[in-house]
């Protein structure tokens, strides 16, 4: 129904700007596990602005603190450094971002097919901007809600093993929430591709990813068509 409600709001609200982008995304992932319980979290990401190649938009360095509960559901804390690269409305400064993080994450293995889940809680510190080339003094401030979907299909006998290849379709909604949002559907990511299975638990998954992303104030839409590329690297230390 909150989803519902976000929908028509749109709706009622004409819409006065629409931009199309073209970009690739590249990232490195690792999940380590080095007790039973007890785990690390790393991920690393590269964006670039238009045009496929054109500059960059955004990088993100994402450590965090892993606590397992058992093979399939786990519970991770962390920090984020975002750095978002001269844009519209900071057309010579970079802006920085700091995130805290929160996450619960869950893995369903049935016959053949494969799921995974997360939800995660940001709370996000943006620089503010005075200016096209100057940062302002102090953070604004907002929370933003993840909800985070996989669904994984074998496409030959050997997946997920060594050489197997599968079939991947993804989904993550991002909801803001806070005094200082104007737009609560912040953006959906839609992701179909395939993932190529370095080994048993590493795997690359490349493929066509759709970013919707609704800016500040109602009436401004971004559509980003998105070539991704990410490398999932899955260590376990213990004995």
């Amino acid at each position: 129904m909150f989803l519902l409600n976000i929908v028509v709001h749109s709706q009622n609200n004409p819409v006065k700007s629409y931009q199309k982008l073209q970009q690739v995304w590249v990232a490195y992932n690792n999940q380590t596990r080095i007790t039973k319980h007890w785990g690390a979290w790393l991920d690393l990401h590269l964006r670039t602005k238009d045009n496929f190649f054109d500059s960059l938009s955004q990088t993100i360095i994402r450590p965090g603190i892993t606590y397992f509960f058992n093979d399939g559901n786990r519970v991770t804390a962390g920090y984020a450094f975002v750095t978002i690269y001269p844009a519209d409305n900071h057309k010579q400064v970079s802006q920085p971002e700091h995130r805290i993080w929160q996450q619960f994450q869950w893995f369903n293995k049935y016959a053949k097919i494969r799921t995974m889940q997360w939800i995660r809680l940001e709370e996000r510190f943006r620089r503010k901007i005075l200016n096209d080339s100057t940062l302002a003094e102090g953070y604004n401030f907002n929370y933003r809600v993840r909800y985070n979907f996989l669904f994984q299909v074998p496409l030959t006998k050997s997946a997920p093993a060594k050489g197997g290849l599968s079939f991947i379709l993804n989904d993550e909604v991002h909801i803001n929430f806070g005094k200082e949002v104007s737009n609560y559907l912040d953006q959906n990511r839609f992701f179909a591709g395939f993932a190529y299975h370095v080994n048993a638990t590493d795997n690359i998954q490349f493929g066509y990813m759709n970013q919707f992303q609704q800016l500040s104030g109602t009436n401004r839409y971004r559509s980003v068509q998105i070539a991704r590329v990410f490398y999932f690297h899955n260590l376990d230390l213990r004995k």
